[in-house]
């Protein structure tokens, strides 16, 4: 069994509030990481016709039998009644940690917390495994990597992308989506969800995709909620500091896992990367999906951002720490070139970064220590990213 980074984080959490919650996309670990690292609890999975029925018929036996065991609800969101039923009987309780909640479908876990939970819980978030987590994929080609993406199954029991996500992809469509809204036409929605893919790294612009897909931005809009809320895609948020330049006010688009976007963009083998047009794109998506993700794995919230002027200037990373802040530029080619820091170069003389602060990361093997920036090969990413949380 893979080590996941999120233990640590978990271990804390069950000696510090009653409730635990972790989500993510499914198949990213949550079952087999939960009952790894509580294997004395009585695990229930929802998703069970026969386990849901008894957390339906009768929640508060189901939770009063095991609470001073412990209990893992795995999928809970399938039985809303059940939150209020836990925030009664921990608040009888006064244990910590005793109740641990799991699924797939954040939105819907967010809303019952925030409902009948808050103040109770502490929610973290599972993501596919980081290179941090499996580090013998750093070995492998760079094209590899990002076609194969890090979902478990991948790694775990070796099935082959072309098989992993068209089902992983049909069966979310079909199954997880009209869980968290009705979506009434999920062709168009599928969709939706290619054109994502094809927009990996861009500036979000609803009111194109609500244009090539013929419906309107409110549609559009919440349709990416539906994404983001089962851990799909994310955005990163512009840097609100303009430094006396024009910056734009748009987010831009990413997705959790490149496998998956690869997969959408409809290719077939690694070898049609090298020379796709979003290739670019897919390494920046890869290498700052990698900075979220493991923050996460700690407990914490990312704060990272990218800059952008009006001109075009653009640092593809910024990462805050407090008043301070570390900007990372990402570049695909294998061989370092004097434009791949020209951004970064701009970018402290209007912010005043410090070059030690400042960092490239690109697909080639040389690193080396200097300025504008410290450049760093992508297969020590996992470093890099050690270097940003400082």
């Amino acid at each position: 069994m893979v080590s996941r980074t999120l233990a640590g984080a978990l271990e804390s959490a069950v000696h510090s509030f009653p409730v635990i919650t972790v989500t993510g996309p499914r198949q990213s670990g949550k079952t087999t990481l939960l009952r790894a690292a509580f294997p004395e609890y009585h695990y229930a999975n929802l998703e069970a016709t026969d386990q849901r029925r008894i957390a339906e018929d009768d929640p508060r036996g189901l939770i009063s039998r095991y609470i001073d065991q412990g209990i893992v609800i795995d999928e809970a969101q399938r039985v809303p009644d059940l939150f209020s039923y836990v925030q009664t009987i921990v608040d009888e309780h006064r244990g910590l940690g005793r109740v641990i909640l799991s699924g797939s479908q954040h939105f819907l876990l967010l809303e019952r917390i925030t409902q009948s939970l808050a103040g109770r819980a502490m929610v973290l978030h599972l993501q596919p495994f980081t290179t941090l987590e499996l580090p013998r994929v750093l070995d492998d080609p760079l094209d590899t990597v990002l076609f194969n993406g890090l979902y478990p199954p991948l790694h775990d029991r070796k099935i082959e992308p072309a098989a992993f996500y068209p089902a992983y992809i049909q069966s979310y469509v079909e199954r997880d989506v009209r869980m968290v809204r009705n979506v009434g036409d999920l062709s168009a929605f599928s969709r939706f969800v290619q054109l994502c893919a094809g927009r990996i790294g861009s500036l979000l612009n609803l009111s194109g995709l609500a244009n090539e897909l013929g419906v309107d931005h409110k549609t559009v809009r919440a349709w990416l909620s539906v994404l983001e809320a089962s851990f799909i895609v994310f955005l990163l948020q512009p840097h609100h500091r303009n430094f006396n330049k024009r910056v734009v006010k748009q987010p831009k688009l990413y997705f959790y896992d490149t496998g998956l976007a690869c997969s959408l963009l409809g290719l077939q083998s690694s070898s049609q990367l090298a020379t796709h047009y979003l290739r670019g794109g897919i390494f920046e998506n890869f290498v700052i999906a990698e900075h979220r993700k493991m923050v996460e794995h700690t407990g914490r919230t990312p704060r990272m951002y990218f800059w952008r002027d009006n001109t075009g200037t653009e640092v593809d990373l910024i990462v805050e720490h407090g008043p301070d802040l570390s900007a990372v530029e990402i570049k695909s080619g294998a061989t370092l070139n004097a434009d791949f820091t020209r951004s970064l170069r701009k970018f402290q003389a209007y912010s005043g970064t410090p070059p030690g602060r400042c960092h490239l990361v690109y697909g080639g093997e040389l690193e080396y220590s200097g300025e504008p920036a410290r450049v760093w090969s992508w297969r020590h990413l996992p470093d890099l990213c050690a270097a940003l949380a400082m």
